[in-house]
């Protein structure tokens, strides 16, 4: 079993694996560039390559004796038009375009569209956007069985293209009988987070999270302009988020979404809760060896943002440069962090602790480490939800999550800043301070002389009891009187 010394950056990296990545060799190289966790897109690949990558993780999980995340990404319904009876039309702006529940292959002046849920939620005025939003319609009526409109952005459209609808919240369900296969399957394999897509309002969570039984987090993706507007609500029912920019873009003007990520993120950090931004982070390294500046800069900004985590996608998933996205994206995320204002920009987000003892011990482990120049805080916690409030307060040093359940030290993998350890049960306050001491030695994030903070709760091992927080003076002969040097 090799060693892996907790990594020196906060924010976390998320690598999406597909065909450039599904080889054990791939993803050992991207384990080793800096990737914290491993993404599943349920969208694409059978159970079967899913599963093997989910072994191939868990096998560097052994090797290098780190809990490592898993997230499976569930597609979600996928909204499409029908098919055209001689190929693609084009679609001149200011003329009619009808779509229609006539299942006859369509022409240039209509065509099928099998979703009748879009045809109950639409009003005059409203947009159906097609092909990613290259094609706009504008609605002049619609009925149970016929939506006529104007093409106002015309182009070519062909069969079996994307219809986004950004003006209505559809009454469908987020998750289609393919989710809830992938879902099963995810939970089965033993995924540590289930990503849900769709999500336009809070009850949309309530059947993934009842479908997964306790197994696993949930985390919602925010792209539809229905869920920022209720954005407390969703987060208030989900275990992280998502600024899933690709879709917003499309249902949003451009221009619309740098304030909306801030504001996901920002809200997010407040309520305590991880969040990861994701979607063309690094885009053009799909092809290329390097990034854009631009690129460079859109991901410091989320780091200098707080978020928790970020991601990477068909960079990983389907490009030339998997690996060097990874490094890149980590080298990124260190310069920022050794910037000497980084702290500082990170605490323009206020996060107000809620009125329990637990968040008052977090809310003051990031104070008293500061004022005590301690190294470390190291935290024991059963669930996670005590090292997610401190995260939440952004410290300036490293955060270790002590746990004896290896689905609670796996989870952590999406929290910025904590490195966890599986470790057995305590059963004194002895033993507490003596195991944190080792743990941070071992862990090098504290040397002989240094303080560290440790916040545990008493009884032991109860989920929910976080009552103490210590200060302690690391010896360097810590190891050795405990045999273990």
């Amino acid at each position: 079993m090799k060693k892996f010394a907790p990594r020196s950056r906060k924010v976390r990296i998320l690598a999406t694996l597909g065909p450039a990545s599904s080889s054990e060799e791939m993803i050992r190289k991207l384990f080793l560039a800096g990737a914290d966790a491993f993404r599943l897109n349920m969208s694409h690949g059978t159970h079967e390559q899913h599963a093997a990558n989910v072994e191939i993780i868990r096998g560097l999980e052994r090797e290098f004796s780190r809990p490592t995340t898993i997230l499976a990404d569930l597609q979600g319904p996928k909204l499409r038009v029908g098919t055209f009876a001689a190929g693609p039309v084009m679609l001149t702006v200011g003329a009619s375009f009808r779509l229609d529940r006539d299942m006859t292959p369509g022409d240039a002046t209509r065509v099928n569209l099998p979703h009748p849920e879009i045809f109950a939620a639409l009003d005059e005025g409203s947009r159906l956007l097609l092909d990613d939003g290259k094609l706009v319609l504008r609605v002049q009526s619609a009925s149970d069985d016929v939506i006529e409109t104007i093409v106002e952005v015309g182009g070519m459209l062909s069969e079996r293209k994307g219809v986004n609808v950004p003006d209505a919240v559809l009454p469908m369900a987020a998750l289609t009988d393919k989710d809830r296969r992938d879902l099963a399957f995810a939970i089965d394999a033993g995924c540590d987070w289930i990503a849900l897509s769709f999500v336009q309002r809070p009850e949309d969570l309530s059947e993934a999270r009842r479908l997964m039984g306790g197994h696993g987090q949930l985390l919602a993706k925010i792209e539809k302009p229905a869920a920022v507007s209720r954005l407390d609500e969703i987060l208030e029912m989900a275990d992280a988020v998502m600024v899933a920019r690709g879709d917003l873009g499309v249902e949003l003007p451009p221009q619309a979404v740098p304030p909306l990520q801030k504001q996901i993120v920002e809200t997010a950090r407040r309520l305590g809760k991880p969040v990861v931004v994701a979607t063309q982070m690094l885009e053009s390294m799909i092809k290329s060896p390097t990034p854009t500046r631009a690129e460079v800069s859109d991901v410091a900004t989320a780091v200098y943002d707080g978020a928790d985590a970020v991601m990477l996608s068909a960079e990983t998933a389907a490009g030339d440069w998997p690996e060097q996205a990874v490094a890149m994206m980590d080298s990124i995320a260190h310069s920022v962090e050794h910037d000497p204002g980084y702290l500082d920009r990170l605490h323009f987000t206020k996060t107000m602790p809620d009125p329990t003892t637990a968040d008052a011990l977090a809310e003051a482990c990031a104070s008293v480490a500061a004022t005590a120049s301690a190294k470390a805080i190291v935290c024991f916690t059963a669930s996670g939800s005590t090292v997610r409030r401190i995260a939440r307060e952004r410290p300036s040093v490293p955060i270790l999550a002590l746990t004896p359940r290896v689905t609670t030290a796996r989870r952590i993998g999406l929290m910025w800043g904590v490195h966890a350890v599986r470790t057995k049960d305590i059963g004194s306050f002895e033993e507490m301070i003596g195991k944190a001491k080792r743990t941070a030695l071992r862990q090098g994030v504290a040397a002989g002389g240094d303080k560290i903070i440790i916040l545990a709760g008493v009884p032991f091992g109860t989920p929910g009891s976080t009552n103490v927080l210590h200060v302690a003076t690391v010896r360097g002969d810590e190891l050795r009187a405990h045999g273990e040097g």
